[in-house]
């Protein structure tokens, strides 16, 4: 997973922890439609024959899939609650050290197990700024630390998911693992991502799951 490709296909979605003023856009390739379905936009959602511990029970929302691998985030491994003074502290946002300034806290997924100190938000489309990338008509991703202060002023999306690290794959690495019978895939579901319990999360996306791969 750590190879020049998939770090091209990381930068070019998010740096969500740099400061937003260093933040530059990148153009992301065409997918190729070709002989090729994207994964998009859905749940891949690791089988009983999962062999690699990091992913058991996992359930992924696919941010991209095309020709130059894949990339995605692990919704259902809970991490703790970090206070937003915190997260916006560690992003150097100075205003959020004053004591008082920021207060409540947010749930921290563990996003997968790659470059685990890169933050991701997912959330509802009724937010969007420059960064915001769709994953489909009701889930964005925002590449900005701009949307972790505007859910502590208040004015964040209706719903959101803050991740660290994420889950990549070469190009073919993935369909070769769908040979292996490693994944299942699903629609994604709003409300799976943001309100259901994690602790049945996969049970529940199993149950939606449209093929076995």
């Amino acid at each position: 997973m750590r190879n020049p490709a998939m770090r091209r296909l990381v930068l070019a979605l998010v740096a969500l922890l740099l400061p937003a003023s260093l933040l530059a856009a990148v153009p992301t390739s065409p997918v190729d439609k070709s002989d090729f379905t994207s994964l998009r936009g859905q749940f891949l959602i690791a089988t009983p024959a999962m062999r690699d511990p990091r992913f058991d029970h996992t359930v992924i929302l696919m941010l991209r899939h095309d020709r130059d691998g894949a990339f995605g985030i692990v919704i259902n491994r809970p991490a703790g609650e970090r206070p937003l003074s915190e997260l916006l502290a560690a992003i150097g946002d100075k205003g959020a050290q004053v004591p008082g300034n920021v207060s409540g806290t947010v749930r921290v997924f563990g996003g997968g197990p790659v470059e685990p100190q890169i933050g991701f938000v997912i959330h509802s489309t009724d937010y969007r700024i420059a960064q915001t990338m769709d994953v489909d008509s009701r889930v964005a991703m925002t590449s900005s630390a701009q949307v972790l202060r505007d859910i502590a002023d208040g004015k964040g999306p209706k719903k959101s998911l803050v991740a660290f690290g994420y889950a990549g794959w070469a190009p073919g690495q993935l369909e070769g693992e769908f040979g292996r019978n490693a994944w299942y895939v699903a629609p994604a579901d709003e409300n799976l991502i943001f309100d259901d319990d994690r602790d049945k999360l996969w049970d529940h996306a199993v149950a939606r799951r449209t093929q076995d791969l």
